[in-house]
């Protein structure tokens, strides 16, 4: 998921379709940031820090994206914050996902943040590492934000530098989502968990030929697919501030999908193109033009709620504890803040207050409260939702080590991998060729 990145549950890596923030008008914002945080922490150290605490009144500004359900639920959620701690209002702004960075820059750079922002995993390291982002550590070991909880890699994905930079508002994993329907109707199996790559490909190919729908979209543009091949090969995206992976991985990656494009177990490159740059709702399970997608696993409602057909999710191909527990998004606090106290409370309330999680359901991803994720299972009444919570459960108990955070220039990073890849789809470039041209632009990219 925007993806991640989808509308109503979950990240923008895929969760949400964006237009993604140029490096230039990021860098030039959070350059102002730099300048702008010693200006905005100054003044702070003139005001009453948290004077809610001492019996006066806190209004405390929250910035979020999502659509207008998101919205009411956000909504909801502070409304009973305040009726428990009538002290404390709220200043609140949403938008959606598209164009939410770049006025989270503006506004930043320009000395007013919000106290309380959400954030993802492609600028969670650009903001902290410019000390935007109050560091949370000191919160958790004082037991103000009670994280205990929290799956252990689900915490530790948001930490940047050694410092909790954000604290995940919800839990996602990638998921594979094919079209039950259609196999059922001409007898063809399930893909599993567990089955290997080349499995996959054999599988999709068989289904191409018996359906004459190809089996798989190609995911080779698809950042985080990429992602769990390369940790299923003990590599990874990133090594502390370098790429994690080589050009003549890249050419592998790029060859095995070659491999699948001449055996008609993939679309032709023009809807590969159309499934690389369509949001949610149009991806290629949904419109017919693949029996299989390349998504969040959080998104099986919205994709159920575009197609008549029934839909099932697995993991990707490959060892399933090359995938994680991913924060779906993360609440983060201004480090400039003049109430850090009462925001970082919001967040621990957001997390742990059961009729606060109950309300906000499985909006952000699942519930990042173990045990209140659990509840929240149990009263699931969506088909959909109830088996997406069902499979990142089964999947819990295999998930790997998180990885680190993505780092700067990550935005540019996901997007030169579509551009690489769809160079090595049309024939532009061999894989070899595109795997260069990758690796050069996303050395350029994390400079």
């Amino acid at each position: 998921m925007h993806p991640a990145t989808s509308p109503t549950a979950g990240a923008p890596a895929g969760r949400h379709h964006r237009t993604p923030l140029t490096r230039r008008r990021l860098v030039r914002g959070l350059a102002a940031v730099a300048l702008a945080v010693p200006l905005a922490l100054g003044a702070a150290g003139c005001g009453d820090d948290d004077a809610g605490g001492d019996g006066g009144p806190v209004k405390l500004s929250v910035f979020w994206w999502g659509g207008e359900a998101r919205a009411k639920l956000t909504e909801d959620a502070l409304a009973l914050y305040t009726k428990k701690h009538p002290d404390v209002t709220f200043e609140k702004t949403w938008q959606a996902n598209q164009g939410y960075f770049d006025k989270l820059a503006t506004l930043t750079a320009g000395g007013n943040p919000p106290d309380l922002f959400q954030i993802d995993d492609n600028y969670l390291a650009e903001y902290a590492g410019r000390s935007t982002t109050l560091d949370l550590g000191s919160y958790q070991d004082s037991g103000k934000l009670d994280v205990s909880k929290f799956p252990k890699s689900l915490l530790e994905y948001g930490v940047v530098d050694g410092k909790l930079a954000g604290v995940a508002a919800g839990e996602n994993t990638q998921g594979l989502v094919y079209n039950k329907t259609l196999l059922q109707k001409n007898g063809l199996p399930e893909p599993t968990t567990g089955m290997s790559w080349e499995e996959h490909i054999a599988w999709a190919e068989q289904v191409a030929k018996k359906t004459k729908v190809p089996g798989t979209q190609d995911p080779s543009a698809d950042y985080k697919a990429l992602w769990v091949w390369l940790r299923q090969q003990g590599k990874d995206l990133y090594n502390g501030k370098e790429l994690g992976f080589t050009a003549e991985d890249v050419t592998k990656w790029f060859e095995l999908w070659k491999g699948a494009r001449d055996r008609g177990a993939t679309p032709k490159p023009d809807v590969i193109h159309e499934g690389n740059s369509s949001d949610i709702t149009k991806q290629l399970v949904v419109t017919g033009k693949s029996a299989t997608s390349w998504v969040w696993v959080n998104q099986m409602p919205d994709l159920k709620k575009n197609t008549k057909d029934e839909l099932g999710v697995v993991a990707y191909p490959g060892d399933p504890s090359g995938q994680w527990a991913r924060a779906s998004m993360y609440w983060s606090v201004f480090k400039g803040s003049k109430h850090k106290d009462v925001a970082v409370d919001v967040i621990n309330f957001l997390n742990n207050d059961p009729e606060a999680v109950a309300l906000l359901g499985t909006d952000r991803g699942l519930p990042s409260n173990m045990d209140l994720r659990a509840k929240v299972s149990e009263t699931a009444t969506d088909p959909a939702m109830k088996q997406s919570i069902q499979v990142e459960s089964d999947l819990a108990q295999k998930f790997g080590a998180s990885p680190q955070v993505p780092i700067k220039g990550h935005s540019k990073v996901k997007s030169e991998l579509v551009k690489a890849a769809e160079n090595a789809q049309y024939g532009r470039a061999t894989p070899a060729q595109a795997a260069e041209q990758f690796v050069t632009a996303c050395k350029s990219a994390i400079a």
